[in-house]
């Protein structure tokens, strides 16, 4: 007696593990997106602290537009590359590859967003802090899935 052949691609969990984390990034985006548009005051910051201070300064929109909704975009396509990923032809090629672009862009950018908040701002959103740890972690992952074998090319 053989043991039954799973013929199904197995699950990438570094996959879904990026798309859990892309999904709080998003989350924590567009509630900054909120606060910004809302003038509002952030949970869990002290009233004229370190929310306070990064979301009012010119640092933190470009053009009127506030860079977390810049971030929520980055974390929406994300979702959605992941997401598709083994369903469109094209991102079964290239979405390990766009997923890494994606998240070096964000990490960089959010390094250049701490340097600001430490060196110029003098204040630090731990909001921002969540999205840059979130983005280099998704970075991380995603060097692991591109120089690990594509589960869709076993799978075929």
């Amino acid at each position: 007696m053989t043991a039954p052949t799973d013929t199904r691609p197995r699950r990438d969990w570094l996959r879904w593990a990026s798309l859990a984390l892309a999904a709080a990034g998003a989350l924590d985006t567009i509630y900054l997106t909120w606060i910004k548009l809302a003038h509002a005051r952030a949970a869990f910051c002290a009233l004229g602290g370190g929310c306070d201070i990064v979301n009012s300064s010119a640092y933190s929109e470009i053009g009127g537009i506030p860079l977390a909704l810049f971030g929520f975009g980055m974390y929406g396509v994300l979702l959605a590359v992941l997401a598709l990923e083994d369903r469109l032809e094209l991102l079964r090629e290239y979405g390990r590859l766009a997923v890494f672009g994606l998240a070096l862009t964000g990490t960089l950018y959010s390094a250049y967003l701490t340097y600001l908040e430490l060196y110029v701002i003098h204040a630090v959103c731990p909001y921002c802090v969540v999205s840059a740890v979130v983005v280099t972690i998704l970075l991380v992952l995603a060097i692991v899935r591109l120089v690990q074998p594509n589960p869709v090319d076993e799978a075929g």
